[in-house]
């Protein structure tokens, strides 16, 4: 059973376009794409980046659904900035990315999340430094950066306490666009910036992280 059940398909005409190229291409609506809707733009954002990847012209894509890009009258429940950095920092964490830990405790410390966050952020559960909101956040995101993916329902059962459908769909967005960015960095061994790599080797150092082979040469 699905943990966000996925948005009608009738309920849905201003992505009609998107949804009918999907179908198209596969021969029915997949319901991954009905569960985005909850955050209309993330359907259309993910429509472009699959086909960019599958090999179309980003040209092409963007011209046939320019006209059609859906508003989203839900952002006024978009997650704050810090919340998103500290859902990157615990996947990136649970999947061993150093990269996306260096990039997005930097980050998350430059948008004001305190940097004791992200050096206790294995004691989580006893640690007085987090909410009960962000210890749901980061209980997902580390089970959900295992592999095998850990997250369960009593994860989002968790999340439900504090958060709306469209914020937890915005929670797993994030999560699945650092597991994007993590298997890129950690594959690639993608040369890790200065500002990144001084914060990281300052604050996560004590925690076990290192630049590893993200040194460069």
């Amino acid at each position: 059973m699905a943990h966000i059940d996925p948005i009608a398909r009738t309920d849905l005409k201003h992505l009609e376009a998107v949804l009918a190229g999907a179908e198209a291409s596969m021969g029915f609506v997949p319901n991954s794409m009905l569960t985005m809707a909850h955050m209309p733009q993330l359907t259309m954002a993910f429509s472009m980046l699959a086909g960019v990847v599958f090999g179309a012209d980003l040209r092409t894509t963007m011209a046939a659904f320019k006209e059609v890009i859906p508003v989203d009258d839900t952002a006024d429940e978009a997650l704050p900035p810090q919340l998103v950095q500290l859902i990157a920092y615990a996947v990136s964490l649970g999947a061993g990315c150093r990269y996306c830990q260096a990039h997005t405790s930097h980050s998350g410390h430059r948008q004001g999340v305190d940097e004791a966050k992200f050096a206790q952020i294995l004691n989580y559960e006893s640690s007085p430094l987090f909410s009960d909101a962000e210890k749901a956040l980061v209980a997902m995101a580390l089970a959900a950066g295992q592999v095998p993916n850990e997250s369960d329902a009593a994860h989002f059962e968790a999340l439900k306490l504090h958060f709306s459908q469209r914020q937890i769909v915005q929670i797993v967005a994030v999560i699945a666009l650092f597991g994007f960015l993590n298997r890129w960095n950690d594959t690639m061994g993608t040369e890790l910036e200065p500002g990144p790599t001084d914060f990281a080797s300052s604050v996560l150092a004590a925690s076990g992280w290192s630049v590893g082979k993200h040194a460069g040469s």
